[in-house]
């Protein structure tokens, strides 16, 4: 397994909200605002702002199927992005009681 790889993983696994972001995305803001409003606990990396922000967001694509940011996970199950977690707004308070992130 690659070094990039078992960041991300371990990225996923220790955290029970991870959202892989960049800082200027505004999709990416708008779901960091909604966990934030949610009063979630969550792991945010800007991939933008990293060395390796490209290789982690090559290695997501690998995992997920998903190119985009966000890339969000909770409870280490990959959701989609902003506008699937959107979408999850009536459930968002179970699954992140469920996950431990609240």
């Amino acid at each position: 397994m690659s070094a990039t790889k078992t960041k991300v993983q371990s990225i996923i696994d220790e955290n029970p909200v991870a959202v892989f972001s960049k800082s200027y995305c505004p999709y990416c803001r708008s779901a960091k605002q909604l966990l934030s409003d949610s009063g979630a606990k969550f792991y945010a990396i800007e991939l933008d702002q990293v060395d390796d922000g490209s290789a982690i967001q090559s290695t997501l694509a690998d995992i997920t199927g998903q190119s985009t940011v966000p890339n969000i996970f909770i409870g280490q199950k990959h959701i989609g992005g902003n506008s699937e977690l959107q979408g999850k707004k009536k459930d968002l308070p179970n699954l992140l009681k469920t996950a431990g992130a609240v």
